[in-house]
């Protein structure tokens, strides 16, 4: 049997939406059929809280959970690859040694920078663990204003870094939070067709990428 992708979802900066963007790509390939584990590593819990209150409701079909330190989470990942087709790792806002665990066992280390400055300074630190640990990164545009000044600005910046850039854009928009609260992913609680389509559009392109390794 063929061991589970590992993602890990790391930003330096909190507030980026590692937890939305962990939820909603492991709803959206559970949807689709694969086995999900998810892993959290954040102190804060807040993807534990999502997933209990998930589980509360009985949505967790085709879905796991679990919790790490950080020097816990190759032990970890170890069995839990055994049992999902993908593991997505959900890390604290750092970037120091307690990180390079969650990005040594990573298939693909996506890094969500929201629509301000601050938030891409925050990535210098992550993406230099990364290419240390020589692991494949993808930066994902998240909370994005599109036809806004500052979201051009950002976006420019962002095709500028060492790390590619993903092609689907995640926006700014009231809906993620609400299902996140609610046990949720986006394309659970709300109808809009632009979020069904950015989520679809974000899953495949991740896909897509861990296939080809």
């Amino acid at each position: 049997m063929a061991k589970g992708k590992v993602i890990t979802i790391a930003q330096q900066k909190g507030g980026s939406g590692k937890t939305t963007l962990a939820v909603n790509l492991g709803v959206m390939l559970a949807r689709a059929g694969y086995n999900v584990a998810f892993l959290d590593t954040d102190p804060q819990g807040s993807l534990g809280r999502w997933f209990m209150t998930r589980n509360e409701a009985d949505r967790t079909e085709n879905m796991e959970f679990s919790t790490a330190s950080a020097w816990g989470v190759g032990y970890e990942v170890g069995k839990l690859r055994d049992m999902a087709d993908f593991v997505i790792i959900d890390t604290p806002p750092k970037a120091d040694s307690d990180l390079r665990p969650a990005l040594r066992v990573a298939d693909l280390v996506l890094v969500p920078v929201a629509s301000s400055h601050v938030d891409l300074w925050a990535t210098d630190g992550v993406l230099d663990l990364t290419r240390r640990e020589g692991r494949e990164v993808l930066v994902v545009l998240n909370r994005a204003r599109a036809g806004t000044r500052l979201g051009t600005e950002v976006m420019e910046a962002a095709q500028a870094l060492s790390a590619a850039l993903a092609k689907t854009q995640i926006a700014n928009r009231v809906a993620y939070a609400e299902t996140l609260g609610l046990g949720l992913g986006g394309i659970e609680g709300a109808r809009s067709p632009a979020m069904r389509a950015e989520l679809e559009a974000l899953a495949s392109e991740v896909s897509a990428l861990l296939q080809d390794d």
